[in-house]
């Protein structure tokens, strides 16, 4: 039987070593052991175990472990509470950004509105043509500014709420037909200052007139007139 366990296989033996629970010995075999070889149950009194050796550094790992774990997850919370402001804050600026665009636009076209106005006032082929209100709209009134070479300059006030998908219409009347000058669209207490830049081509005029038609206007009128004028040949 010697000589077999001689020729064991040495992984085999770790095998077979390791293949069942460490077991602590008992107190009182564990003394005569040591007396045995001569050493003092004294001297190794406070030398762990087998097992308290194993179970130290796992309690260690596990401990560390949480201990990362817990400060990643603080860490996370921080970052993530960080990014919701950032994403506000840039939400924001945008906000901002976008309301200052829309106002430097709306600044822009007034002045160059009040520019083209001016142009218009001052050229020396401007006509001047006044519209008076009719039945449908007695209180209101319009006028316009005609420059062939400039433009065309029209205010109007009192003129009616418009009804949803309506726009008032500008015509030049000729004697071959009416032309589109433009779109209007009053404020709150019936307004309205445009300018426009309508054909440098148009016949001479007879007549202008404001009417209501839909929503992108038309290209022949088709509503009743609110404002018409005698332009006089201009």
């Amino acid at each position: 039987m010697a000589a077999h366990d001689e020729n064991l296989d040495p992984d085999v033996a770790q095998a077979l070593a390791q293949a069942v629970d460490q077991v602590d010995p008992p107190a009182a075999l564990r003394d005569r052991v040591l007396r045995s070889v001569g050493a003092s149950p004294s001297t190794m009194q406070s030398q762990p175990t087998m097992r308290e050796r194993a179970a130290f550094p796992s309690w260690l790992a596990t401990a560390a472990l949480l201990a990362i774990a817990a400060g990643l997850s603080v860490y996370s919370l921080q970052l993530r509470s960080r990014i919701t402001t950032l994403e506000s804050e840039l939400r924001d600026a945008i906000l901002r950004a976008d309301a200052s665009n829309t106002q430097l636009a709306d600044v822009r076209r007034t002045a160059s509105d009040a520019q083209s106005a001016v142009a218009v006032l001052t050229a020396p082929d401007t006509a001047r043509v006044e519209l008076a209100g009719q039945t449908v709209a007695p209180q209101a009134s319009g006028r316009v500014f005609w420059s062939r070479s400039r433009g065309l300059v029209f205010t109007a006030s009192n003129l009616p709420a418009l009804p949803a998908g309506r726009t008032y219409q500008l015509w030049v009347v000729t004697a071959t037909g009416p032309v589109s000058a433009g779109l209007l669209k009053p404020g709150a207490n019936g307004a309205v200052n445009a300018v426009f830049n309508p054909p440098g081509n148009i016949p001479s005029a007879t007549l202008m007139a404001v009417t209501i038609e839909p929503e992108g206007g038309r290209s022949t009128p088709s509503g009743a007139m609110y404002l018409v004028g005698p332009a006089k040949g201009v």
